[in-house]
């Protein structure tokens, strides 16, 4: 039985590590900008808003289209008026029809129209301006769904940045561990011989413990930073992603200080301004005369599905609302404090952004510092650490000093690669912050 418990325990080890290994897959940084740009939900929606806005656009169309209409009207009646209108449209009137008994009490009269309608606007100078509104409100899109990618871009080099940060802290923990079970099989050994109390031996394996779950810990880590980035790249979760090694990105040079004034989400707020203004004179303009022309031509019969009698008609209108109870007053002060809104709104981002960027700018030097200082600090604990080893194998220093040593090594280690996760997301943030767009 002894034998067949460690045989178990090796079969289900090698049975999950196979499982882990087919759940893990390669990912670029670049494979996985590729797979966000084209499945993110984020980007899905914001191009169906833009549909939307497109679609909105193209109704203006009726601006200068004309539009027709076709429809087939049966009619029955024995009111005196109507009747004799059927007879007049059908081009049936007789002789017998001016019967005064026969006007005054007409029998069931029936009537089968088919009628085409046809309305052309010919200067409407409002919807004119409204069109235009339209097209503004296009843009507001197109800038918005530029942003939105502008933001994915950035949030999936962090999401890869915090990827390869759990590798690494649980690489650097793998190694923390192993080096604790190195120090708990010196301590045993010394015990074992006498040389070291029991106490001595407890506080290694408490340490072995403790690494044992931070270990656990960045496992969860690793899976947790993959879903998150499934979920940006629009694919199921529970894939493990072997990203690229912790690196350094390339220090940016010329960093703007100042946020562009084109960037996409200043551009969409402008456009909003614009549109305001378009729809603020499409408003004025509604003051001014309208005119359209229109025609019908219509065939009546007596008979179902008959098309006898025919006849047109058509004309132009000039229409001019004098007053509509201040409705197009009060309209025009509605978009004018819309418009007054959205300016506000754009002005107070332009401050919001810069304020933003300073501080990012003020982390970003900070950053350059710490990695330079954490680089030394790494060099500085591996040495006391092999430095302590030989030591303590001599004897010579106890092992909460080893303990301490090692500690210290795999804190200085996690913060160098937090430190290098913060430099590559704080540029990162940087570019995001001074991107500029170009319709």
């Amino acid at each position: 039985m002894k034998k067949v418990f460690p045989l178990l325990l090796i079969f289900t080890i090698t049975f999950s590590a196979s499982l882990l290994a087919q759940d893990t897959v390669l990912l670029s940084l670049q494979e996985a900008l590729d797979a966000s740009l084209n499945n993110n939900k984020e980007i899905v929606i914001a191009r169906l808003e833009e549909e939307g806005a497109s679609a909105r656009f193209n109704q203006t169309n009726a601006v200068f289209l004309p539009q027709v209409k076709l429809s087939y009207t049966a009619l029955s009646t024995n009111n005196p008026l109507n009747a004799f209108g059927f007879k007049l449209q059908q081009e049936s009137i007789a002789q017998s029809d001016f019967n005064p008994e026969l006007l005054n009490n007409p029998a069931s009269t029936q009537n089968f129209m088919t009628k085409a309608e046809f309305q052309q606007p010919l200067l409407n100078m409002d919807m004119l301006h409204m069109r235009k509104a339209a097209q503004q409100q296009v843009d507001v899109y197109t800038f918005k769904t530029k942003r939105t990618k502008d933001y994915l871009v950035f949030e999936v080099q962090k999401a890869y940045a915090q990827l390869q940060l759990a590798h690494q802290a649980n690489s650097v923990l793998g190694e923390a561990l192993k080096t604790v079970n190195s120090i708990y099989t010196a301590t045993a050994n010394r015990y074992e011989k006498g040389f070291l109390q029991k106490s001595d031996l407890l506080q290694v394996q408490v340490q072995v413990t403790n690494m044992e779950r931070q270990s656990a810990e960045a496992k969860s880590n690793v899976r947790n930073a993959s879903d998150y980035l499934s979920l940006l790249m629009g694919k199921q979760s529970g894939v493990v992603y072997q990203v690229e090694p912790v690196a350094l990105v390339t220090k940016l040079e010329g960093v703007e200080t100042q946020v562009p004034e084109n960037r996409a989400d200043f551009r969409a707020l402008q456009s909003a301004v614009t549109a305001h203004d378009m729809m603020i004179s499409s408003s004025k303009m509604s003051y001014l005369p309208k005119l359209n022309a229109f025609g019908e031509y219509l065939i009546n019969d007596k008979d179902a599905f008959g098309f006898g009698a025919n006849s047109y008609l058509v004309g132009a209108q000039l229409s001019w609302t004098i007053f509509n109870g201040t409705a197009t007053r009060n309209k025009i002060a509605e978009h004018r404090a819309e418009r007054n809104k959205a300016a506000e709104q754009l002005q107070y981002q332009k401050e919001q952004s810069q304020l933003e960027l300073n501080k990012t700018l003020r982390q970003w030097e900070d950053a350059l510092i710490a990695l330079q200082q954490q680089e030394l600090a790494v060099s500085q604990a591996s040495e006391a650490l092999r430095i302590l080893q030989n030591r303590y194998n001599q004897g010579l220093v106890t092992t909460n000093d080893i303990l301490q040593s090692q500690t210290l090594l795999s804190q200085q280690k996690l913060y160098q690669a937090q430190t290098v996760f913060q430099f590559n997301t704080t540029q990162a943030y940087l570019q995001f912050l001074t991107i500029t767009s170009e319709k």
